[in-house]
C-alpha cells in the first residue's frame, strides 16, 4: 500500500538577514551527533539493533545496589498489600 504512504512536510524557515551558518531555529538535540540512531530513516529493528550495539560498546554495567534496593522495595510493597509470598516457595 504504497500509494498511501508520504512523508511529513520540512519546514526550512531562514531569516531574510540572518548572515550565520545554518538555520538559528533549528531544533536539535546537542548530543545528536554522537547518536547513531538519530537522523537516518531505518526501521525499528534497524534502530534498536544500533542502540544495542551502542550499550554493547559503551561498557555499560548496571548497579547493583540499585537492583538489590528495588527488590527489596517490591518485596516491603507486596507485604503492605498481604500479597500471597508462598506462591515462590516449593512445597514439599
Amino acid at each position: 500500500m504504497a500509494i498511501f504512504k508520504k512523508e511529513n512536510k520540512k519546514f526550512d524557515y531562514k531569516p531574510r538577514y540572518y548572515k550565520g551558518e545554518g538555520n538559528p531555529y533549528e531544533f536539535k538535540h546537542k548530543f545528536d551527533e554522537f547518536r547513531t540512531t538519530v537522523g537516518k530513516k531505518k526501521s525499528l529493528k534497524g534502530k534498536f539493533n544500533d542502540a544495542m550495539d551502542d550499550l554493547k560498546s559503551s561498557g555499560y554495567r548496571f548497579n547493583k545496589t540499585i537492583v538489590i534496593i528495588a527488590l527489596i522495595l517490591t518485596f516491603i510493597f507486596l507485604f503492605l498489600i498481604d500479597f500471597d509470598l508462598s506462591i515462590f516457595l516449593s512445597k514439599n
